[in-house]
C-alpha cells in the first residue's frame, strides 16, 4: 500500500485514516493523549528490530563514509575533529570500576567521568572503524566494552540514575555498530548481560527530577531495548517518553500553562517545577530558566530517541515535530545573542546550549521541510559539532544533511 497523501487521507474516513497512518509509520495525534483515552491503543514495539539501529542506521553510516571518502564538507572536517580527539586514540586504556559512585554534579566522582568517556570512546572508535574499515578501531572499541562488561556491578549515590543514563546512551550505539558490521566479538553476550542487569534496571522506571534526567534515562532504555531486542522494555520506555516530552517542551496548544508530570499537576506546582516561570510561549522548556546547558541535554535526548524510532520503523518525529522545532528555534534565538525579555526568566538567561541542534534540525528541516531559520544559523555556524563529554558526540559527522 503506498504512503497516503494528505488529500487521500481526507477521504478515508475514521477507520481508513487510522489504517493509513499506521501504514505510513507515523502517529500524528499525541500518543500520550491517546493513552489517556479508554480503548485507544498506542503502537507497540517493532515486531522485528532493525540493526544497527541505535541513533545511526547502516544507511546513515554509508552516507557518512561516502562523504568522508569524497573529502566533502562539513563531514570531512567533522571526521578530522573526531579522529583528532582523545576518544579516537588507539592507545586508550579503559578504566572500569565495579562500583561507579556519582554524587550531585559528580561529587564524589568515583569512575563517573571514566565511564562516560570510555562509553563515548567506544562509540567514537566504532564510527572510525566503519569509515576506515581499519580493524584496529573495532578491536579497541571491543576492548573497552569488554573491560567494562567484565567489571561493573552497579552505580551508586544521588546521580546514579543520570550517570547510568548518560553512559547507557553511548554504549548501545557502539555495540550495535560493532555487533552488526564487524566480524567477531566473542564477549558480546556478556556485554548484553551488563546492559540488562546493571543499566536497564536503573533507567527503565524514569525519574521525578528535572526533565533532562528522565529523557536521558529513556534514551538509554530505548537503545538498550534495541540491542537486547526487548520489546517489553521498549514499550515501557516509550510510554515514559511520550508522557515526558509534553511536560518538558511547551506549545500554546497545551493551554495557559504546561502539562503536568507525575504528582506535579496543579498550576502552582507546575510553575515551581518550571523554575518560577509564569509566562509560557512556544518552545520554552521546563529547564530554560535553570540554564541552557541542561535544557540542551533534554532536547538532545528527545532528538536521539526520535532518530532511533525512525530507524525502527516507528517514526515519532511527526508526533513531536511542533514541540521540537519550536524548542530548537526558541533557544537558538537567544543562544545567537538576542536579549532576553523581562518576562523570560526575569530577563536573565544562562546560555550554553551545546552541540545539540544537528539531529533535530536535519530531521525537521531537511527531511520534513520545516523552516527553521534560527536553528539553521546556529547549527551552521557551530559546525563541526563536537562532544559534550557526557552523551553527545560528533553529530555534524553523523547527521548533517543526512537524508538516510
Amino acid at each position: 500500500m503506498p504512503k497516503p497523501t494528505r488529500r487521500r487521507l481526507a477521504f478515508l474516513g475514521a477507520a481508513g485514516l487510522a489504517v493509513a497512518i499506521a501504514v505510513a509509520g507515523a502517529t500524528y495525534a499525541s500518543a500520550a493523549d491517546q493513552a489517556a483515552r479508554p480503548g485507544v491503543a498506542v503502537a507497540a514495539a517493532p515486531a522485528t528490530f532493525a540493526h544497527p539501529g541505535v541513533f545511526v542506521s547502516r544507511a546513515q553510516l554509508d552516507f557518512v563514509r561516502g562523504k568522508v571518502q569524497a573529502n566533502a564538507q562539513p563531514w570531512k572536517a567533522a571526521y578530522d575533529q573526531m579522529m583528532g580527539s582523545k576518544y579516537a586514540s588507539l592507545s586508550r586504556t579503559p578504566k572500569p570500576r565495579a562500583i561507579v559512585e556519582c554524587g550531585s554534579y559528580s561529587n564524589p566522582n568515583y569512575g563517573c567521568t571514566d565511564e562516560r568517556e570510555d562509553a563515548i570512546a567506544a562509540y567514537t572508535l566504532s564510527l572510525a572503524w566503519y569509515v576506515t574499515r581499519d580493524s584496529r578501531y573495532a578491536e579497541k572499541a571491543i576492548a573497552i566494552m569488554d573491560a567494562w562488561s567484565a567489571t561493573i556491578k552497579d552505580h551508586t549515590n544521588s546521580n546514579a540514575p543520570l550517570q547510568t543514563g548518560w553512559a547507557g546512551s553511548s554504549w548501545p550505539r557502539a555495540a550495535e555498530i560493532i555487533r552488526y558490521t564487524y566480524s567477531s566479538w566473542p564477549n558480546q553476550g556478556r556485554f548484553a548481560s551488563m546492559l540488562r542487569t546493571v543499566y536497564l534496571p536503573k533507567v527503565i522506571n524514569g525519574s521525578s527530577s528535572n526533565g533532562n534526567w528522565e529523557l536521558s534515562m529513556t534514551e538509554a532504555a530505548i537503545g538498550i531495548s534495541v540491542f537486547l531486542e526487548d520489546r517489553a522494555s521498549w514499550d515501557t520506555a516509550m510510554a515514559k517518553f511520550r508522557a515526558r516530552v509534553p511536560a518538558y517542551l511547551y506549545v500554546t496548544a497545551d493551554g495557559s500553562y504546561p502539562k503536568g508530570i507525575g504528582s506535579r499537576d496543579t498550576k502552582a506546582e507546575i510553575i515551581e517545577y518550571w523554575q518560577g516561570q509564569t509566562t509560557f510561549v512556544d518552545g520554552i522548556s521546563q529547564e530554560t530558566c535553570r540554564d541552557f546547558t541542561h535544557t540542551g541535554y533534554g532536547i538532545s535526548a528527545i532528538s536521539h530517541v526520535a532518530e532511533t524510532t525512525r530507524i525502527q520503523g516507528q517514526d515519532i518525529y511527526p508526533e513531536i515535530a511542533d514541540r521540537l522545532r519550536h524548542a530548537l528555534g526558541f533557544h537558538s534565538k537567544y543562544q545567537l545573542g538576542e536579549a532576553a525579555p523581562s518576562w523570560l526568566c526575569g530577563g536573565r538567561l544562562t546560555l550554553g546550549l551545546g552541540p545539540i541542534t544537528e539531529v533535530g534540525y536535519n530531521a525537521l528541516h531537511n527531511r520534513m521541510g520545516i523552516a527553521m531559520s534560527n536553528t539553521q544559523r546556529l547549527t551552521e555556524q557551530s559546525r563541526p559539532a563536537g562532544s559534550n563529554n557526557l552523551f553527545v558526540a560528533w553529530e555534524t559527522l553523523t547527521h548533517a544533511d543526512n537524508p538516510a
